[in-house]
């Protein structure tokens, strides 16, 4: 395979661009993407013959706005490039305005109220950032999303406006120290991927994960991740030959994945790529999900991005790595070699960290989901409480200045191996913190928090609106200054010392961190119900307003969006519960009861005055159970009936939180233990055992 002969060659990239387009064209268009004007029409003719020569030549036939809606997935809705001609024949054509606007409909995606069913009109509107690409025969299209009266329903548009904020504001900074060359800020994002994997046939006998995408019963394994022998060890080859195949396709997408390994729990791994700025590296992630599950299918497997498909074992994430760059390429978040003396650095970091001290509830909302709630603060996972790991060498930078105490920079210390044969090397200033939900990872953060199926479009979104805000206020006060340094220095003073609170080095699993966070004044915002109707307050309101990002009506109506889907899925879960539970579990018990009574009955026939104490002991048990499991069953019922009875969105989900999941969890707990007590024939699924050791 010659890697960069296929990198990009389903792509109209600029490669692609320059060789088909007019100079001038070509000009124009990366004019318009760099300045972020809108498009000529003219230029936009030429752009959109190019792009469909392009495309057929691939063996393209239909073009779609591929647009990432409130659903969380993207969307497409494919025409072919076919115009009738007289004498009943077809030519294939492609104008500038089907390039730029596309009209589907918009009443059947979520709005949160700001659509109508019968106002069905929406607009998807190019996103020329965002290089075309063929999928499956058609010309994808990357476009925003809007209602027919201009409220935003998608979620590139709200992230294309944070970054345009973050590079207004950010330049505002590098201005002020002395940067007159930097033309554009850009915030860069490299999402790692966590998933599962489990054979195609045991996936069709589960109807959870068919549904659901995560098991709503099982008992748990003999073994499981206890000998910590899965993670980086050796992939087997038929997940080996999955991901060969799954690199070529992204590869060909553009897509840069780089780096690929098992996980830490059986059946699980992750796939990570290098940076790149947040709009693309967003739209590529949703194109890698899609992708994976693709590959998945052909190779008989089932790939499950849901957060936590297996209980008792880690769950998926997704390390949303976030960073600030310039167009020269410079990497504003690198501390360089002496960061005491970097005060541009400072500047920044003591933005970032102002920025997610007053604004931990957002940070905690972009991570929030139904899937979500069951990994965080699990072993493998952050907590819900959002802090901030520095490391040492940066602490004590910032000690330094917090109290105007020297300095003394440490020598990096050297790591010796002790055994001739081996490199002795320098070691990093700074340990990494696993347990951290936004640690600082040497020229970056890694927001650990978000789940492993979410379009991470929200949360960059949220990253890079706070910071920008933190950059706003930091321009305003300093633009004043006589002597920049030195208000800097005050200015990075007296942010530490009011925001100290949230930097935490230490382990967040630990139950002495919950006591010291709440004496802090941090926020514990365990579930999505508990953080959700935040995205609310009046100083939310006002933060994205401020910076053009959403407009109060759109800002209630994603909290709207969120909550209601939440109520869906937990919704959903219960109802699959109910079924396996009633047509499935409960008649494969009552079964294994029934043999076991004949065969107690038949062996005290055959041998008279044999006592079958053992068979009549695991017959009262399972009995017992059976009867709890037909209580649990009524109660998780009557809960999912009482839903219908609650008024108000926000009640709604805490309703589906308190009542209807607790049930769900009695009734599986009653579940898991009638399937440890039973002959594995007559239980009705594959047990965990197969589903994570069966690849």
């Amino acid at each position: 395979m010659n890697v960069p002969e296929i990198f990009g060659s389903l792509v109209f990239n600029d490669a692609a661009m320059r060789e088909r387009l007019p100079k001038s064209t070509f000009k124009a268009l990366k004019k318009t993407i760099e300045e972020g004007r809108a498009l000529d029409i003219s230029v936009a003719n030429v752009v959109a013959h190019s792009m469909k020569e392009w495309a057929l030549e691939h063996g393209a036939t239909h073009y779609t706005h591929w647009f990432q809606p409130m659903t969380g997935i993207t969307a497409e809705k494919h025409d072919s490039f076919i115009t009738p001609t007289e004498g009943g024949g077809v030519i294939m054509e492609f104008s500038g305005k089907e390039l730029i606007k596309g009209e589907p409909d918009a009443s059947s995606f979520p709005s949160g109220g700001i659509r109508a069913t019968f106002e069905a009109r929406g607009y998807t509107a190019w996103d020329p950032s965002s290089y075309a690409f063929i999928k499956d025969g058609s010309l994808c299209i990357p476009t925003a999303f809007c209602s027919y009266t201009g409220e935003i329903l998608d979620k590139k548009t709200p992230l294309l406006r944070s970054m345009e904020v973050m590079n207004k504001q950010g330049l505002r900074l590098l201005r002020l120290f002395g940067d007159n060359v930097t033309e554009r800020v850009i915030t860069t994002l490299g999402p790692e991927q966590e998933y599962f994997l489990i054979d195609k046939e045991i996936f069709k006998q589960r109807k959870d994960l068919i549904y659901c995408g995560r098991t709503l019963f099982g008992a748990r394994p003999p073994k499981g991740q206890e000998l910590d022998d899965h993670y980086f060890g050796t992939i087997k080859p038929r997940v080996s030959a999955y991901m060969k195949e799954l690199d070529e396709a992204l590869w060909k997408y553009g897509i840069y994945a780089k780096t690929k390994h098992n996980e830490v729990a059986p059946a699980q791994h992750e796939l990570a790529p290098i940076f790149d700025s947040s709009n693309i590296a967003t739209d590529h992630n949703q194109l890698t999900m899609a992708t994976m599950k693709d590959i998945a299918d052909k190779h008989g497997l089932v790939c499950l991005l849901h957060e936590k498909p297996f209980a008792g074992v880690s769950g998926s994430g997704k390390h949303n790595n976030w960073s600030i760059s310039t167009n020269t390429g410079k990497n504003l978040l690198d501390p360089s070699k002496n960061p005491r003396e970097n005060t541009l650095f400072l500047v920044i970091l003591a933005a970032v960290i102002k920025a997610v001290d007053e604004n931990q509830d957002l940070l905690r909302i972009a991570a929030a989901s139904a899937g979500n709630d069951h990994r965080l603060g699990a072993v493998e996972a952050p907590p819900a409480i959002v802090s901030m790991y520095l490391g040492d060498e940066l602490s004590d930078v910032l000690r330094s200045i917090m109290y105007n105490e020297e300095y003394k920079k440490k020598d990096a210390p050297i790591m010796k191996t002790n055994a001739d044969v081996l490199p002795n090397f320098v070691k990093d200033t700074s340990d990494r913190n696993r347990t951290s939900p936004f640690a600082f990872t040497g020229n970056k953060f890694e927001f650990r928090s978000v789940g492993s199926s979410e379009n991470v479009a929200c949360t960059n979104t949220i990253l890079n609106t706070i910071v920008a805000d933190a950059f706003c206020d930091f321009a305003d006060e300093l633009e004043n200054a006589e002597d920049i340094r030195s208000a800097a220095e005050s200015l990075i003073r007296k942010t530490l010392k009011a925001h100290k609170r949230i930097i935490f080095n230490g382990d967040n699993y630990s139950a002495e961190w919950v006591a010291e966070a709440e004496k802090r004044g941090l926020l514990n915002l365990r579930t999505l119900p508990d953080a959700l109707p935040h995205y609310t307050d009046e100083k939310n309101i006002r933060l994205f307003g401020r910076h053009g990002i959403y407009t109060e009506v759109e800002l209630r109506s994603r909290t709207d969006i969120i909550l209601e889907n939440y109520c869906k899925i937990i919704n959903i879960e219960a109802l699959t519960a109910l079924d396996m539970a009633k047509k499935d579990i409960f008649p494969a018990v009552s079964s294994y009861i029934r043999d076991l009574a004949q065969t107690a009955s038949l062996v005290s026939s055959v041998v008279p005055g044999l006592t079958v104490s053992a068979e009549t002991e695991l017959i009262k048990k399972l009995s017992n159970l059976l009867a709890c499991f037909a209580n649990k069953i009524d109660i998780l019922d009557k809960a999912v009936l009482g839903a219908k009875d609650v008024e108000g969105i926000k009640e709604s989900a805490f309703y589906y939180k308190d009542n209807v999941l607790s049930a769900m969890q009695e009734l599986r707990a009653v579940a898991d233990e009638m399937e440890s007590n039973m002959s594995s024939k007559y239980w009705p699924y594959p047990s965990y055992g197969a589903m994570l050791f069966s690849v």
